[in-house]
């Protein structure tokens, strides 16, 4: 909500994408509030990322109401819900939320997004992912497979730090993929923010965070922005990992190995999951 905030006021286009109609009015109802001279647009589109048979209808109607789409913000997340939390798919639901239903969600709109950026400024479409400082709880490899298949984590913590990861490894090979189409594809780490995402946790531990260690959720949307819209951010940095509050920053050995693949020296484990999420979604395209 922070970057629609910052865009609107700006007069930009800004589709809001969520689950609940009641509260994407209410967003959109806000920002037309807080910015009445805006020449902008705000609209709300329905988007359950948690049910992949659904995603390809929210990216047509998008599409049948826009000629084009300057930046898609993938900032869905789910952090720690009750144990057992399935999607629709029955996949854990912070890895189908966080993963699995934008992976599908940026490929339906992929046609859109390099129709685009044929005519666009060089750079300026981009695809950007959520991670998180999260990302330092996961395990070795930043995604653990076995027998071909993710292994989900049996600590909370540690399968929301894997499915963060898997968007800094989703940003890489997106930008691997379609880099040469003219598409720039960032992961981000927001920073630590006082918002909702911690609705799930234990009320000593969210009075613990919101008074000593987080941040207003506004400073969130400055690193968003820095991966949508900075003019510091280019082709040649496709595929980069930002940090708060809008700065290029590095990942930990073992993910660096991972986002090369077996014959460049690495692991390969950045193109497995891209691999193992199409599996996953590819009846849904």
């Amino acid at each position: 909500m922070e970057l629609a905030k910052i865009l609107y006021q700006h007069n930009a286009t800004v589709y809001i994408a969520g689950r609940s109609k009641e509260k994407g009015d209410r967003a959109v109802a806000e920002l037309k509030k807080l910015y009445p001279d805006s020449k902008g647009k705000a609209v709300f589109l329905a988007l359950d990322l948690a049910d992949q048979s659904t995603i390809k209808k929210s990216a047509d109607e998008f599409m049948s109401k826009e000629s084009r789409l300057d930046v898609l913000t993938q900032n869905a997340g789910v952090m720690v819900p009750p144990s057992g939390s399935k999607d629709a798919h029955g996949h854990d639901l912070q890895m189908g939320t966080n993963c699995l239903g934008p992976w599908l969600f940026a490929q339906c709109l992929l046609p859109v997004l390099k129709k685009t950026a044929a005519t666009a400024p060089p750079g300026s479409v981009r695809t950007t992912w959520a991670a998180s400082s999260a990302i330092a709880f996961s395990p070795t490899g930043g995604v653990a497979f076995e027998n071909g298949k993710v292994q989900d984590q049996s600590v909370l913590g540690v399968q929301y730090g894997q499915t963060k990861v898997g968007n800094v490894y989703l940003a890489h090979e997106f930008a691997r993929r379609y880099g040469a189409d003219g598409i720039v594809s960032v992961s981000w780490n927001p920073g630590n923010l006082k918002t909702d995402l911690t609705r799930h946790g234990w009320a000593v531990t969210k009075f613990f965070l919101n008074t000593l260690i987080l941040y207003p959720a506004v400073y969130g949307g400055y690193t968003e922005l820095f991966a949508a819209c900075s003019p510091d951010i280019s082709a040649k940095d496709n595929g980069a990992f930002i940090i708060p509050w809008g700065r290029i920053g590095y990942l930990r050995p073992d993910m660096v190995a991972a986002e090369k693949s077996k014959e460049e020296g690495g692991t390969g484990i950045s193109q497995q999951f891209w691999d193992w999420c199409e599996q996953e979604c590819k009846q849904y395209l």
